[in-house]
């Protein structure tokens, strides 16, 4: 089974700066994309930013420019960092991530770290 472990959330003042992070352990053979999601009080899960194996990126048009997904594939570990942070970004922010397993393709993801931007 995998297990995803995230660290790095906490209180900021708008305009700082966050880094998150998430180590995947347990039983498999590797990770193809990476990802992060975040929910703020009464809206919707979105995608922030995902990142597949090989590198490629993509990102939600309002953290563009301001966030960067990156992973390091030898430790199994995805982070977000997150700059000029706005009140907006609060939210609970979830890691995913799409393993392979002896059993096959296992979705899975973080407990969340909450992330609360103060204006």
């Amino acid at each position: 089974q995998v297990q995803l472990v995230e660290s790095g959330g906490g209180l900021v003042q708008a305009g700082g700066s966050l880094r998150l992070s998430c180590a995947a352990s347990g039983s498999f053979f590797s990770i193809n994309a990476m990802a992060w999601y975040r929910q703020a009080p009464g809206k919707q899960r979105e995608q922030v930013a995902v990142i597949t194996r090989g590198g490629s990126t993509n990102y939600a048009d309002s953290v563009k420019g301001r966030f960067t997904i990156s992973r390091v594939n030898a430790k199994n570990t995805v982070y977000l960092q997150m700059n000029s942070l706005k009140p907006e970004d609060t939210a609970v922010y979830y890691c995913n991530a799409d393993a392979i397993t002896r059993s096959g393709r296992d979705d899975r993801w973080g407990q969340g770290t909450q992330v609360t931007v103060s204006s």
